[in-house]
Parts: structure tokens; sequence; C-alpha cells
């Protein structure tokens, strides 16, 4: 969940800067879907493997 998370706050932070023209520092989403729910997109993203994550 930490990780679904973290990827729905870059994913919200990449269409709030969309409109800026600053959306080089996160990535759009990795899926297509017709959510438009950033936690969706992002459960998602973990369930299909298009997330890499490590524990330290």
């Amino acid at each position: 969940m930490i990780v679904a998370a973290k990827r729905a706050r870059q994913i919200n932070s990449y269409y709030h800067n969309l409109g800026e023209g600053t959306f080089e520092e996160f990535p759009p989403p990795m899926v297509d879907t017709a959510s438009k729910n950033y936690l969706t997109i992002a459960l998602e993203e973990v369930a299909t493997g298009k997330v890499a994550y490590r524990y330290r």
C-alpha cells in the first residue's frame, strides 16, 4: 500500500504540473485504464509489475 500511495502522489503531481509544462520529473501513468482515480491507477501499475520497488 505504501508503494501505491507514493505512486498515486506522483501521478497526481504529473497531472497537476501537466498544464504548467513541468512534467519531466514525474512519469505519466504506465497502464491504460478508464479510471480517473489516482490510487486505482497506481494499484493497477503495481499489480501489473510496472512499478519497481525494493525494501531497505
